[in-house]
């Protein structure tokens, strides 16, 4: 059974945001602490930077759980998944990718950053319960 276009490139954003949330991931549990500690931080940032690290590694990996997701589920247009699954990215770049550069430069500015991330998954989960509204109304023209 082959896959229409926009199932195979969620699929492939599916990996590589996945390949990448587990890389990502492991860093943060073999060797962010050590990483941390040969930049003079006090145990108490290290501790508040770890967490930080976490979150955005465990949003990340949901949300390349829930791009895979897309592919199986056949709802709405094709070109209205792809734009959902690139608000998704979006979301894991900004939200996600904003915390890893926090911690690693420990430039709490880039915190500014994180809430767009997290708006653009709000509305990617938003517009994911209107896509079968969307084959309904189709059905009905």
């Amino acid at each position: 059974m082959r896959h229409p276009p926009a199932s195979r490139q969620i699929m492939l954003l599916a990996a590589v945001t996945g390949s990448l949330g587990v890389l990502i991931g492991a860093f943060g549990a073999h060797g962010l602490d050590g990483f941390l500690e040969q930049q003079s931080l006090d145990p108490e940032t290290i501790a508040k930077r770890v967490g930080q690290f976490d979150v955005g590694a465990r949003y990340h990996l949901i949300h390349s759980v829930v791009l895979l997701a897309l592919v199986a589920i056949p709802l709405g247009r094709d070109s209205l998944r792809l734009k959902l699954a690139w608000l998704f990215v979006s979301g894991i770049v900004l939200f996600s990718g904003s915390l890893y550069l926090l911690v690693l430069t420990n430039q709490s500015k880039l915190g500014m950053i994180t809430p767009i991330g997290g708006i653009l998954w709000v509305v990617a989960w938003g517009l994911l319960g209107w896509l079968p509204g969307t084959d309904r109304a189709a059905e009905n023209e």
